[in-house]
């Protein structure tokens, strides 16, 4: 049995580790091994700012997949959290018994999804933007050779 509840807290707390998609679909799921890597890759470019500063180019290319890695998450666990019951048992317990009813604890579940995944997308734009509009301002200062020139 599949319990709708707990797959929904399972990716908001390790959504960003895959462990949802193998709660649901096994240690074959390749959708859940592509989680890993891109936190991993997010989690090295926070590394680099803790050790060389924020001006530190790798980084900037690097954390923006650990926010995108939990925004995919949260947002797995809201679909989680806000689908019927009726229609979680068809597709995760077909043969067996029903889950129990989800209740409050999925509801809260997902409010806390809306809130990280909100923040954690919301700040993953900001960090990109601000990032590229610092190159752009660099590369004017340097003679104009920036993306926008064509060369």
């Amino acid at each position: 049995m599949k319990s709708k509840t707990l797959a929904t807290w399972i990716a908001l707390l390790a959504g960003s580790l895959g462990l949802h998609r193998f709660y649901l679909k096994g240690w074959r799921d390749a959708w859940g091994w592509l989680h890993l890597p891109f936190t991993v890759l997010g989690l090295v470019g926070l590394d680099r700012i803790d050790q060389l500063g924020q001006d530190d180019r790798l980084a900037w290319l690097l954390v923006p997949w650990l926010g995108l890695s939990l925004a995919t998450a949260m947002l797995c666990a809201i679909i989680y959290g806000l689908t019927p019951d009726e229609t979680w048992n068809l597709k995760h317990n077909p043969a067996g018994p029903p889950s129990p009813p989800s209740g409050w604890g999925a509801v809260i579940g997902v409010v806390l999804a809306l809130l990280v995944g909100a923040t954690s997308l919301i700040s993953t734009i900001a960090y990109s933007v601000q990032h590229l509009m610092e190159i752009q301002v660099e590369s004017e200062r340097q003679g104009g050779t920036g993306p926008h020139h064509g060369s």
